[in-house]
C-alpha cells in the first residue's frame, strides 16, 4: 500500500506529467471498488478499512507511465459504504431516529443575508427542540422503569406475583424486606433511565473522536464579501468538535437530571404533608432548587453557543464538557440517597406525576415549533425562493415530525410494557392518560396520510397516461408497444412523486400539530383515557374515541414490534444493515448542530478525505481532475469543491449524474444548496457538468438561474436507450431510472468534454459574464460548460 501511495502521487513527488485523474464517488448505499472500477483486481491507494481510494492494480504507478494515459483518464474510486453501514452496533442507531430527524431540520432554514440575529434564533430554537427530545426519551425510560414496574406492580401484589423476579421489590410477598419501600425501589429502579443514558453519552463520545476530531486542511477563509458565497465553504464548517462536545455535556446532564427528578420529586412531594419530618423536607427543597438550578445552567449552555464555521476552532470548553455532567451526577447520587430514606409509613398507590411531565414536554416542543415556523417565515420573506420546500417552513415541519415521532417511541414503549406487567387489565392503572390520547390520534393522522396518498397516486396515474404521447414522440419511426410506452410513462410519472413529497410533509406535520394539541388538552382537562372521556356523549363520539383508543394502542404495539424486529434483523444480518445504511446516507450527512446524540455526520469524515485528495493532486500534477460524484457522491463531490483554495477549485472539473443538488437539497436546505450557493460553485469550478433522467425520482437539474442552467445541465437522458429492439440492443433495453450513469455513451462524452477543457498547469479561461463558455468535445464539436 505504500508503494502504491508514494507512486500515485500522495508521496511527495513531483508528478507533473500531465496526467489526468478521475476521482469516482459512489452514492446512497454504497458499492465495492471492484464495481466502481469494473475490475475485480484493485488496490487501496490511501485510507483504511472504513472509508479508502482504490485503482485498479494495474494503474497503481500511473504516474509513472504518462504515455499509456494520454487519452483516458486515470480512475480512482472512494470509497465511503462503511462511515454508514459498517458493524452491527449500526443497529442502535435506530434508537436515535428523533435526534437525526430534529438536527436535520437544523440545516432547513430558509436563505437570508443580513439577518445574523433571526438565523441565530432559528439555531437556537432547533438546540432546544433537541434537549426536549433527550429529556422526552429519558422521561420516557422513567415512566417505564420507576411508575410502571418499581412503583405500580412492585407495589401490588397481584403484579408482583405474576412476575416473581419483583419479589424482593414487593412489600407483601418480601414482607417488609429492605427495599420494598416505594422510595427505595425508585432508587434501584434508577438504574435504568440512568444507564440509558450513559449509554448515549457512551456512542456520542466514541462516534465525536471518530468523526468531530477529524483534522480539516488548514486554509484561509473565502471573501465574505459575496452574498452568495455559500456557507459549506466555511473553513470550519465540517469541524464541529467544540460544539458536539458542549451539546453532548449538556444533553448528559438534562438525562441524569431528569432522572434524580424522577426519584426526588415524590418523596419530596410524600415530605410535604403536614406532620411530615420538617429535616427532610428541608432536605428536599434544597435538592429540589439544585436541580432547577442545574436545569437553568443546562438550558444556558444550549442556548449560549452555535456553531463556529469561519475559522477551524480547535478550542475545547474541558471545565465544561467534564464538571457539568458530574456535578449533576452528584446530584443524581443526593437524589438516590434521599429518596431512599427509610419512610415507613409511605406506601404507593395510583401513578406517578407522569400526567404533568409530559403534557409540559408536550407543549414546550409544540410551542418550539409554532415560534420556529414564525421565526423561518421572516427569513423566507426577507429573501423569497420560489423552489424552497413549504415556503421555508420545511425545518419547522420536519421538527415537528421529529417530536412526534419521539412521541410515539416513547408511548409504544410505556404502552407495551404496562400490557405485559399488567395480563389481566385491572391490577395496574397503566401509562399516564396523556400516551394513551397520543396514540388515540394515529388512527386518524393516518387516515389523513392515507387520503394524501390516495389522491397522489390518482395524480400519477393521470401524469402517467399524459406521457404516453410524449414517449412515442420521443421514438418517431418506430413501432409502437403500448405495453412498453405504458411503463416508461409510468417510470416518468412515478419519479415525479418526489417533487410532491413537501406537500405530503406539510399536510402531515399540520396534522400533527392540530391533532397533538387536541390530545394535550383532551388529557389534561378530563383526566381520562379517551373512551371514558367520551362516555355519556352521543354514541357516535363514544364509539369513535374507544375505535381510536383501541386501534391506536394496537397500531403503537405494531410499531413497536416492528422497530425491535428490525433493529434485531440489522444487528444480526448485514445486508438488513446496509439497507438501514441508506436511511443514514440521507439523514446524517448534515453536522451535528442540533443534537449530540444522533448519528455522526458521515460527511466530517468523507468531504476532508475528498478535500485532501483532490488538492494533494492538484498540487502534485497541476491539475486535470474530474470529480465524478452519483446521487449523494454528488453532494460530496460538490462539498469537497467547496472546501478547496480558489486556486485549487479553478483546476477541478465536476462531474454529476443522477444528483439531488437541487431536486432534494436545493428545495429543502436553501440556506446551503439554493440558487446562489450553486451558481457560485458553477463560477468556481473549471467546469461542471450534470445528467439527469427524467425516469430518475432521486437526480435532477441543477436549474441555476440565466445561462448558467444550459450550461450545466445537459438535456434529458434517454431512458430506456432505445425504445424497440435494433442491432445494438437485440434485446428490450431496460429502464434504468437512478441507476448505471456510466453505461449510457452520454457519460463518456462528457468526461471527455472536461478532460479535453482541462490542462496541466493553469486552467482554461472561462466566461463569467453570463454567457455559457464553450468546451470542445472529444469529438471536435462544441458543447457548453
Amino acid at each position: 500500500m505504500k508503494k502504491a501511495q508514494e507512486r500515485s502521487g500522495t508521496g511527495g513527488r513531483d508528478a507533473r506529467s500531465g496526467t489526468a485523474l478521475e476521482l469516482l464517488v459512489h452514492g446512497v448505499g454504497g458499492t465495492t471498488p471492484t464495481e466502481m472500477l469494473d475490475d475485480p483486481r484493485t488496490v487501496r491507494i490511501t485510507g483504511d478499512h472504513v472509508a479508502a481510494v482504490f485503482r485498479r492494480t494495474e494503474d497503481a504507478d500511473a504516474e509513472s507511465r504518462p504515455e499509456d494515459y494520454r487519452g483516458r483518464p486515470v480512475p480512482e474510486a472512494y470509497v465511503w459504504c462503511n462511515l454508514t453501514s459498517g458493524n452491527g452496533t449500526r443497529a442502535l442507531w435506530l434508537l436515535l431516529l428523533p435526534f437525526m430527524v430534529v438536527n436535520i431540520a437544523h440545516w432547513m432554514r430558509p436563505a437570508a443575508h443580513g439577518r445574523i440575529r433571526t438565523v441565530r434564533l432559528y439555531g437556537l430554537l432547533l438546540r432546544l427542540a433537541g434537549l426536549t427530545l433527550t429529556v422526552l426519551l429519558v422521561a420516557a425510560a422513567c415512566e417505564v422503569a420507576l411508575d410502571l414496574v418499581a412503583w405500580q406492580c412492585a407495589g401490588t401484589r397481584a403484579c408482583a406475583e405474576r412476575h416473581s423476579w419483583l419479589g424482593f421489590l414487593s412489600p407483601a410477598l418480601s414482607e417488609g424486606g429492605w427495599w420494598s419501600t416505594p422510595g427505595r425501589r425508585l432508587a434501584l429502579a434508577a438504574a435504568v433511565p440512568a444507564a440509558l443514558t450513559g449509554l448515549l453519552w457512551y456512542l456520542s463520545l466514541r462516534t465525536w473522536r471518530a468523526y468531530e476530531s477529524q483534522q480539516p486542511m488548514d486554509r484561509e477563509a473565502d471573501s465574505e464579501d459575496d452574498p452568495r458565497r455559500a456557507a459549506l465553504s466555511r473553513p470550519g464548517f465540517w469541524y464541529g468538535r467544540r460544539l458536539v462536545a458542549r451539546l453532548r455535556a449538556a444533553h448528559t446532564a438534562a438525562g441524569l437530571l431528569t432522572v434524580a427528578v424522577g426519584v426526588a420529586a415524590p418523596a419530596a412531594r410524600f415530605d410535604r404533608r403536614p406532620g411530615g419530618p420538617a429535616p427532610l423536607d428541608t432536605l428536599g427543597w434544597a435538592l429540589l432548587g439544585a436541580m432547577a438550578a442545574g436545569a437553568v445552567a443546562v438550558a444556558a449552555v444550549v442556548c449560549r453557543r452555535g456553531r463556529s464555521e469561519r475559522l477551524i476552532d480547535r478550542t475545547l470548553d474541558e471545565h465544561l464538557v467534564r464538571r457539568l455532567p458530574l456535578a449533576v451526577l452528584l446530584l443524581l447520587v443526593l437524589a438516590l440517597l434521599y429518596g431512599g430514606w427509610s419512610r415507613p409509613d409511605w406506601t404507593s398507590d395510583g401513578r406517578l406525576s407522569g400526567n404533568t411531565a409530559f403534557g409540559g414536554i408536550a407543549l414546550v416542543q409544540g410551542l418550539l415549533v409554532v415560534a420556529l415556523a414564525v421565526v423561518a417565515h421572516l427569513l423566507h420573506r426577507s429573501r423569497p425562493d420560489v423552489r424552497a420546500a413549504i415556503r421555508g417552513l420545511g425545518g419547522p415541519a420536519v421538527a415537528m415530525l421529529a417530536c412526534a415521532l419521539g412521541g410515539v417511541m416513547s408511548g409504544g414503549v410505556a404502552q407495551r410494557v404496562a400490557d405485559w406487567m399488567d395480563g389481566t387489565g385491572t391490577s395496574l392503572d397503566g401509562p399516564p392518560v396523556l400516551l394513551t390520547w397520543q396514540a388515540s390520534v394515529i388512527p386518524p393522522l393516518l387516515v389523513v396520510v392515507l387520503l394524501m396518498c390516495a389522491a397522489l397516486a390518482l395524480h400519477t396515474l393521470r401524469l402517467a397516461r399524459a406521457e404516453r404521447d410524449a414517449v412515442e414522440g420521443d421514438h418517431p419511426g418506430e413501432a409502437g408497444d403500448p405495453g412498453r410506452t405504458r411503463r416508461i410513462a409510468l417510470a416518468r410519472a412515478m419519479a415525479t412523486l418526489t417533487d410532491r413529497a413537501p406537500l405530503l410533509v406539510a399536510i402531515t406535520s399540520a396534522a400533527t400539530l392540530l391533532l397533538g394539541a387536541g390530545a394535550l388538552v383532551g388529557a389534561l382537562t378530563t383526566g381520562e383515557v379517551p373512551g371514558e372521556a367520551a362516555r355519556g356523549t352521543y354514541a357516535v363520539a363514544q364509539g369513535a374515541a374507544q375505535t381510536a383508543q383501541d386501534l391506536g394502542s394496537w397500531l403503537i404495539g405494531l410499531g413497536f414490534i416492528l422497530f425491535v424486529t428490525w433493529g434485531r434483523r440489522a444487528y444480526k444480518d448485514a445486508s438488513a444493515r446496509r439497507t438501514i445504511g441508506v436511511l443514514w446516507d440521507v439523514g446524517t450527512f448534515w453536522p451535528r448542530a442540533a443534537h449530540p446524540f444522533a448519528p455522526p455526520c458521515y460527511a466530517e469524515r468523507a468531504v476532508p478525505d475528498l478535500t485532501w485528495r483532490m488538492a494533494t493532486w492538484t498540487r502534485a500534477t497541476g491539475g486535470r481532475l474530474v470529480i465524478s460524484g452519483h446521487s449523494q457522491g454528488s453532494v460530496l463531490a460538490a462539498a469537497a469543491s467547496w472546501q478547496l483554495e480558489p486556486s485549487a477549485r479553478r483546476r477541478v472539473a465536476l462531474l454529476t449524474y443522477g444528483s439531488p443538488l437541487e431536486r432534494l437539497y436545493g428545495r429543502w436546505f436553501p440556506a446551503h444548496f439554493g440558487p446562489d450557493a450553486l451558481a457560485s460553485l458553477h463560477e468556481e469550478v473549471d467546469c461542471w457538468r450534470n445528467l439527469y433522467r427524467r425516469t430518475d425520482p432521486i437526480g435532477g437539474p441543477v436549474r441555476l438561474p440565466g445561462d448558467a442552467g444550459p450550461a450545466v445541465d445537459r438535456a434529458p437522458l434517454k431512458d430506456p436507450l432505445t425504445y424497440g429492439r435494433t442491432e445494438l440492443h437485440p434485446l428490450p433495453a431496460p429502464i434504468l431510472g437512478h441507476s448505471d450513469y456510466q453505461a449510457d455513451p452520454v457519460f463518456a462524452e462528457e468526461r471527455g468534454r472536461l478532460l479535453a477543457r482541462l490542462r496541466p498547469g493553469l486552467p482554461a479561461p472561462r466566461h463569467t459574464g453570463g454567457a455559457a463558455a464553450t468546451v470542445p468535445a472529444a469529438d471536435g464539436t462544441a458543447g457548453d460548460c
